[in-house]
């Protein structure tokens, strides 16, 4: 798959909500995940395929209710895309909020081998 390819099947699984399954068909399994900053339960960094699966798995545990998802087309560059992504979102023991961030793709040899997500 090209990378213009990677980024519209990401996009589209995304916006469907289907996380696990846009890991496991198109990431590499040394995949690298960064988040913005570490937070409870959470590194800043994550390595592997399955640390990240893991995390994602994690991370909707703890979604109470997801109200509205919103994501951009993806805008691509060589081997790298990103997008914009919204969520409006219940997290148990959080309570509601706004979510958005800028998440950036690094693709090599077909595969997502990076992804860094910007606030």
């Amino acid at each position: 798959m090209t990378t213009q390819q990677i980024a519209e099947r990401l996009v589209a699984l995304c916006r469907d909500a289907k996380w696990e399954t846009a890991q496991r068909e198109l990431y590499a399994d040394d995949a690298i995940s960064i988040e913005p900053y570490a937070t409870p339960g959470f590194d800043k960094e994550t390595k592997g395929l399955a640390q990240i699966v893991e995390k994602g798995r994690k991370f909707s545990a703890g979604v109470e209710a997801l109200h509205s998802l919103e994501v951009s087309d993806p805008l691509v560059a060589g081997n790298a895309f990103a997008c914009m992504m919204r969520m409006d979102v219940t997290m148990k023991g959080e309570g509601r909020m706004n979510m958005a961030e800028v998440c950036v793709y690094q693709v090599r040899d077909g595969k997502i081998v990076s992804e860094e997500f910007r606030v």
